[in-house]
């Protein structure tokens, strides 16, 4: 047999020519940065199991987000945790609650800068779960009044994108219809669509405070099992007005992010979580791992399989290495 005409290693020579040649790029505007905010001031509380990443008070949250607008980074997405927690998640959706005063001091202080809102009850209910509690179980059609109130909060405040994470059904039309109707018909939905019960949110829980006292979230998170069942919740979302959806976690479901970007031509995120982030993290520190390779290759997995854009703690460092 001749020697194979075609050698692809031809094309691997050098880095300027894998450069040249590369499938998949990462830019600083790809990345969303999640990030915690807290009452008081002067508060940047490390989260143990999230190195690198904080709580933080409003005045520090403000410097943080002034260095993501400088790294270019596309935007942040919000998380409050309350001094007051109650049953009736009340502070999602005050006016004056923790995000939405968040929100204001963003705008006014780092203007240009898009604001994300994560839409759900969970670090403000005192029992850690995503609605109201009827009978043992979450009640799906009281929580969606709770989550419409608080994206039009969100809205209200300033916040460029409001996104529902609690994945009750029916949630973005009741959010849509109260959007529209209190005046914000221009303010998007980023629908968390497919939000699986995974044991990969563990770090997420110090970060935010927000584990379940009781139970867990398995009877609305989604069956890590199930794929099919994914691109129903994601076609059920975009059927009731979502703008852009949502694969939760990223890597262990790149298939799922794959399945959507195949049969949707809508923008599509996906959301590397705490635990995912943490691992990386463990393992580089026990010098098991390169924390950059790492860093950027599950990135670009992420990319690879059809994101648009990605919720990643690693927004900072990587966009500095992209810089």
């Amino acid at each position: 047999m001749p020697f194979p005409i075609h050698r692809p290693r031809r094309l691997r020579s050098s880095e300027p020519m894998r450069r040249l040649v590369r499938e998949t790029a990462l830019d600083p505007a790809d990345f969303v940065l999640p990030l915690f905010v807290v009452e008081g001031e002067g508060i940047r509380k490390e989260i143990s199991s999230m190195p690198g990443n904080c709580q933080l008070s409003r005045d520090e949250l403000l410097k943080e987000c002034a260095e993501c607008k400088a790294l270019g980074i596309g935007g942040v997405i919000l998380f409050g945790i309350p001094d007051h927690k109650d049953e009736e998640a009340s502070q999602g959706y005050a006016p004056q609650g923790i995000v939405q005063r968040a929100v204001r001091a963003i705008k006014d202080n780092v203007p240009g800068l898009l604001v994300i809102t994560d839409v759900c009850n969970c670090e403000y209910t005192s029992h850690g779960h995503c609605g109201k509690i009827v009978d043992g179980d979450v009640d799906n059609d009281i929580t969606l009044g709770w989550l419409a109130a608080s994206a039009v909060s969100h809205a209200r405040a300033g916040a460029d994108i409001v996104a529902p994470s609690d994945m009750m059904d029916g949630r973005v039309a009741a959010i849509r219809r109260a959007l529209d109707e209190a005046g914000f018909p221009k303010v998007p939905i980023l629908s968390y669509a497919a939000k699986y019960a995974s044991v990969f949110y563990g770090p997420f829980r110090e970060a935010a405070e927000s584990a379940p006292q009781f139970g867990d979230r398995r009877s609305y998170q989604m069956d890590p099992a199930n794929g099919r069942e994914a691109l129903r919740e994601i076609a059920l979302d975009l059927e009731e007005g979502a703008d852009m959806i949502m694969v939760k976690p990223a890597m262990p479901y790149l298939d799922i992010i794959r399945m959507a970007r195949d049969r949707w031509d809508v923008p599509l995120a996906a959301y590397q979580v705490s635990g995912e982030f943490s691992m990386i993290m463990a393992a580089a520190r026990n010098g098991w791992i390169d924390q950059e390779r790492a860093m950027m290759e599950s990135l670009t997995a992420i990319r690879r399989a059809g994101a648009d854009f990605i919720l990643t703690y690693f927004a900072k460092p990587a966009a500095r290495l992209l810089g």
